[in-house]
């Protein structure tokens, strides 16, 4: 990849459609710095598994990558470790962090108790515009096709739990809750997301809809943790059959 300065790669991120290694160059907003944008790239890079736990991230074949220089590399490695992607120890590269079954059961614990409570404070709060956008995003995720449509069934999913969070009206919360949404995806849960699966998560999305359109906080607290629940032990399943995998099995 050719090096090109800071800001002309600040201008190349406004572009559509461009890919360097693995790193996907789409739309980006001119007045962000160059450490920003390369904290977002390299965390997109983790969370879509293009770097996966355990990998190394030096410095020098970030910088040379992005075309940037060292320094904002740096600092975004510095923000992906206080948002828990990214483990370093002096003298050495910083790497993908790893997570065993046991943490990230722990995190679905978390994320439950987090996004369950976020429904009970959505339910009186949230607007009209609000309950249209989730029956818009409930629309959307139905009208997808589980084997070709995979990677937008995701966004989706995503896009339908922020809802959520944004109504709930707690900036803090939704932080918190990111931490623990992103860690799933960094492990590829999503590959093993069946169709009968997406009709699962289509199902309580709707129903946490209901109940936020009802403005019955009790009922979508719940129905939030069971729909979290349900993710967690799809991963745990997934997790334990790639620990049987015969070695070159490729998963």
């Amino acid at each position: 990849m050719t090096v090109v300065s800071d800001f002309e790669l600040v201008v190349a991120y406004c572009m559509v459609g461009r890919v360097a290694g693995v790193f996907q160059l789409g739309h980006r907003q001119l007045a962000r710095n160059a450490s920003e944008i390369a904290c977002e790239l390299i965390r997109e890079a983790i969370v879509d598994g293009r770097l996966e736990p355990g990998r190394p991230l030096k410095e020098e074949e970030l910088a040379r990558e992005l075309g940037i220089s060292r320094t904002p590399v740096r600092e975004a490695l510095r923000v992906l470790q206080t948002e828990g992607l990214v483990t370093s120890t002096p003298n050495r590269s910083a790497v993908v962090r790893s997570h065993d079954a046991a943490e990230l059961a722990q995190m679905y614990e978390l994320r439950a108790l987090l996004e369950g409570y976020a429904a009970r404070c959505a339910a009186p709060r949230i607007s009209e515009e609000g309950l249209e956008r989730l029956r818009e995003s409930c629309a959307r995720f139905a009208s997808l096709v589980h084997d070709d449509d995979l990677s937008e069934l995701v966004k989706e999913n995503v896009n339908f739990h922020q809802i959520v969070l944004e109504a709930a009206g707690n900036p803090r919360l939704s932080g918190m809750v990111r931490s623990v949404i992103e860690l799933p995806l960094v492990y590829r849960s999503y590959l093993w997301y069946s169709a009968e699966q997406k009709l699962i998560s289509e199902h309580y999305h709707r129903q946490i809809a209901k109940a936020l359109e009802d403005r019955d906080a009790e009922r979508a607290e719940l129905i939030m943790k069971e729909h979290v629940y349900e993710a967690r032990d799809l991963l745990a399943a997934s997790l334990r059959r790639r620990a049987v995998a015969p070695i070159g099995d490729g998963k």
